[in-house]
């Protein structure tokens, strides 16, 4: 299982090019809003042994000295992204992170984007809206239109309430990108009516910027999972192409 330190990269991202990472949460754990059965950090339960958080002043010291150094080095940086260990939004100085974070991007690389992975869990917060709205990318996740269908894949933390997501995205007024995964266990199948559906309506409700779709491309803490491929992918997602969205589609 992957874990990552509080700044770490670049790494090549298939979706974002160049991406400095920041991990928000634990540096040999994992704390998640979600336990998602694809997910590259492994099952909650496996990160429990450290729960420290990283304050703000710690993350703009480490970002600040990555900056530097990798401006020295001559290293590209497209993207700032919030990502790491679990869930960014739940660390308590995220607002403030956030715009310590944009300062430092518009000192040392200003035409990189400032992106942040998020489950969308934590949107509702006005607080955690308000830092989101700040971003290039807040790029948001929903796998399945149904709390029902959320459990199966996502197993989120009790309370969650997929409606009560979708209408904290609306204040995005489309100003967002949705991110999901597409993938198949024994109990789950993006490519399902129930699933693709439901999923598709959602879309045409919150007319996202761009909608970012992907499959597993990593080792998963469930077994048997089953990938999609571009083309499939595609056909599946053609009534939306159609209707005119942006789908940026990665196998």
């Amino acid at each position: 299982m992957v874990r990552e330190e509080t700044v770490f990269g670049p790494i090549f991202s298939r979706r974002l090019g160049s991406s400095l990472g920041i991990n928000l949460l634990p540096v040999n754990g994992k704390i998640c809003t979600f336990d998602c059965i694809y997910c590259e950090c492994g099952w909650n339960k496996d990160g429990r042994n450290d729960t420290r958080l990283p304050n703000a002043l710690e993350v703009r010291e480490a970002l600040e000295a990555k900056l530097k150094q990798l401006k020295t080095e001559g290293v590209p940086v497209d993207s700032i992204t919030f990502s790491g260990d679990g869930e960014s939004t739940i660390n308590p100085d995220f607002p403030r992170i956030i715009d310590d974070t944009l300062a430092l991007r518009n000192q040392y690389y200003p035409f990189a984007k400032v992106s942040v992975l998020s489950n969308a869990t934590q949107v509702h917060r006005p607080e955690i809206f308000a830092a989101l709205r700040k971003v290039d990318n807040p790029i948001m996740k929903i796998d399945a239109p149904s709390n029902e269908l959320v459990e199966k894949i996502n197993h989120p933390a009790p309370g969650y309430d997929v409606n009560r997501v979708v209408e904290a995205l609306k204040q995005f007024n489309g100003d967002f990108i949705l991110q999901t995964m597409f993938l198949k266990s024994k109990d789950f199948d993006s490519s399902s009516p129930e699933v693709l559906n439901g999923w598709m309506d959602i879309v045409r409700v919150l007319k996202p910027r761009e909608v970012m779709a992907y499959t597993i491309d990593r080792p998963t803490p469930e077994e048997g999972l089953q990938k999609f491929t571009v083309e499939e992918m595609r056909t599946l997602l053609k009534p939306l192409i159609d209707e005119g969205f942006n789908l940026q589609i990665k196998g």
